[in-house]
């Protein structure tokens, strides 16, 4: 019989990527429960696989939500981590729930800073150490923790980010059924905010329709919960307003809709380029990206650091100054060239086989069985005295 998991993150209803993820995993790996971290506009109903509701900001939460996870069956518990979504500075209050756990932990780290504050730096150190198993999703990633977080790179999982298994075909056979002409199509998709660098973008089209005519760029998706409550939908109007004082504004289509699994796929197959133009070098993993590689996407990108990983060896294009007269020629490229476009697609499609979900599903389920037997009061004991042992040679 499978073990029964926990899995403790966001989760839908929320609309949230890293909720998205959780819930892809989850059905990938068998028999689970569900601990719903929920900040104060959560939702008010959840699925019925959502057993338990930490809300983000009660501290008490996470310790009684801990014990009754003690009392069950669950042998492992798969903590999903990125600071926004934990309570407490720097989402300390993840701290809390770990080591109240007398359960095998396995952390996924889905942001890694390479220059963390103090507080980063304490809370992911510390967290990496409660943990049975880390995975990461990049290579850089696990080098980052070793050069930053003193944590041995040979000790931690590289497990890549799931997609879905999309079909390769013609975007020209897919645009109609979105009720669009057969033209080029550049797309985006994501929560939408501040950081994306969809300004570049758009200020490369003009010169993608002085090539092409008949081109447009589409930017699909919602705008982020957390800033859309604080801001509302400024940050969108000022990209609308971008495109219409650059004259593209019949060139730049807004999809301002959080999409279904089944609908994205649809946007996936139908776009003929994908393009993730983000400004943070640093950033070790894009769900976004590794979803259009899965419906074998011509992709151009800045060389943030997850980008430089996957799009290696002619997967995709890499905009090196991120500039929108970099943008505007990468894409032209790309367009007029239908051979080179779909070959780079085709290298991206034919890479993404191994990150299909049951793929990663079979990954994570190797690692849980792994530590499933694993004493957690006798690892943090190790921990703790190896830590202080490291101290006092330090001093």
């Amino acid at each position: 019989m499978p073990m029964q998991l926990a899995y403790a993150s966001t989760y839908p209803p929320r609309r949230c990527g890293i909720a998205t993820f959780t819930r892809d995993l989850a059905g990938a790996t068998g028999d689970y429960r569900i601990v719903a971290l929920q900040p104060p506009d959560g939702p008010a109903a959840y699925p019925s696989e959502v057993r338990h509701v930490i809300r983000r900001d009660r501290r008490a939460d996470y310790r009684r939500v801990a014990a009754e996870l003690n009392r069950s069956d669950v042998r492992v518990v798969s903590v999903q981590h990125e600071y926004g979504i934990w309570g407490g500075e720097d989402g300390d209050a993840v701290l809390d729930f770990v080591s109240a756990l007398r359960i095998p932990v396995v952390t996924t780290l889905h942001t890694v800073p390479q220059n963390p504050t103090a507080g980063q730096w304490r809370v992911l150190s510390q967290l990496v150490g409660a943990s049975a198993a880390t995975i990461v999703m990049s290579t850089a990633a696990a080098d980052l923790l070793g050069r930053t977080y003193d944590v041995d790179p040979r000790s931690v999982d590289v497990v890549p980010h799931g997609v879905p298994d999309l079909p390769l075909v013609d975007p020209d056979m897919v645009k109609p059924r979105l009720g669009f002409a057969t033209a080029p199509m550049i797309l985006s998709f994501g929560l939408i905010g501040p950081g994306k660098g969809y300004e570049a973008v758009i200020e490369a089209m003009p010169a993608v329709v002085r090539a092409c005519p008949t081109a447009y760029y589409v930017i699909l998706g919602a705008t982020h919960p957390e800033l859309l409550r604080r801001e509302g939908e400024a940050y969108r109007t000022k990209l609308v307003g971008l495109a219409e004082r650059l004259g593209v504004a019949n060139h730049v289509l807004f999809v301002n809709r959080f999409v279904t699994r089944a609908e994205l796929g649809q946007w996936l197959t139908a776009a003929d380029i994908f393009v993730t133009p983000y400004p943070n070098r640093d950033q070790i993993v894009s769900g976004t990206l590794a979803y259009a590689m899965s419906a074998g996407k011509a992709c151009v990108s800045t060389p943030y650091a997850y980008a430089r990983e996957v799009l290696d060896g002619g997967r995709g294009r890499l905009v090196d100054s991120g500039t929108p007269e970099a943008f505007a020629e990468a894409l032209r490229e790309l367009i007029w060239n239908d051979g080179l476009r779909r070959l780079v697609g085709l290298k991206a499609y034919d890479y993404s086989r191994t990150m299909i979900w049951p793929a990663i599903g079979a990954s994570y389920r190797r690692i849980f069985d792994r530590v499933a037997g694993i004493d957690m009061l006798a690892l943090r004991d190790h921990v703790d005295h190896a830590a202080g042992a490291a101290h006092a040679r330090a001093r």
